[in-house]
């Protein structure tokens, strides 16, 4: 595949050789994507490295892009020496305090508009080059009303812990979830679908109230949840509330 999307490597493993036996050892979980000063590419990720004895807490490792290697299910670093750390980013000719981590930044219109958060993108495995954005309210409501995929062409820059867009994204098709397949507009999808979302996060912030068993019980329902509260939606919009 030419393409990926962020939240397909979210979490995996990565793995680094031990010694010359081809022997691979667990370096931790990829944790945040890293994006060039520009925004525009994705130039490598933080990996998340397990506590030590599970009671110190180790800093995050930088590793590079075109230093990981798909194998399997797990991601492993092809180059320890040159692909991770400093040395990772010195290679590159990283300024790594303008580097850019947009996912869970919000995102607005150059006219202000807030559109929601930054919560996925597509680039180019081999490039890092990213192709589009992916704008919505968190997982429960995009599931509900979908996300708003921006092409990068649209990206204006960084402006007080923003990314900042072109007005037009405003006007662009969701994509994925229950409004979009409806052929809602963005700003009614949106209201209608965010306001179902909060009864979902309230059923669950209930559960987690009253303990790890009634949360695990709560989220064992939660095909059936998204099952009626897809249905309370498309009531929403029957009735246009």
């Amino acid at each position: 595949m030419a393409r990926l999307r962020l939240s397909d490597l979210t979490r995996m493993k990565v793995h680094v050789p031990r010694g010359e036996s081809g022997a691979l050892k667990r370096l931790g979980h990829i944790h945040m994507t890293v994006f060039d000063p520009d925004g525009r590419r994705v130039v490598g990720f933080l990996v998340k490295r397990p506590d030590v004895a599970g009671l110190v807490r180790r800093s995050d490792c930088f590793v590079a892009l075109d230093a990981l290697e798909q194998r399997g299910d797990d991601l492993v670093v092809t180059d320890r020496r040159w692909g991770t750390g400093t040395a990772a980013q010195r290679r590159l000719g990283l300024d790594w305090d303008r580097c850019i981590m947009w996912i869970g930044m919000d995102a607005r219109t150059t006219k202000g508009k807030r559109l929601g958060l930054v919560s996925d993108a597509e680039f180019d495995r081999e490039t890092g080059q990213v192709v589009s954005f992916f704008v919505g309210d968190g997982v429960v409501a995009e599931t509900l009303v979908g996300a708003l995929p921006i092409p990068v062409s649209m990206l204006r820059g960084c402006s007080k812990n923003c990314m900042v867009v072109d007005s037009a994204a405003e006007r662009l098709a969701l994509s994925g979830g229950v409004a979009a397949r409806a052929g809602e507009g963005y700003a009614k999808a949106k209201a209608q679908g965010s306001k179902v979302a909060k009864k979902v996060d309230a059923q669950v912030s209930r559960a987690v109230a009253k303990g790890s068993k009634a949360l695990g019980r709560q989220l064992g329902k939660t095909k059936g949840m998204f099952g009626s509260f897809m249905d309370e939606y498309k009531k929403a919009r029957g009735s246009g509330t």
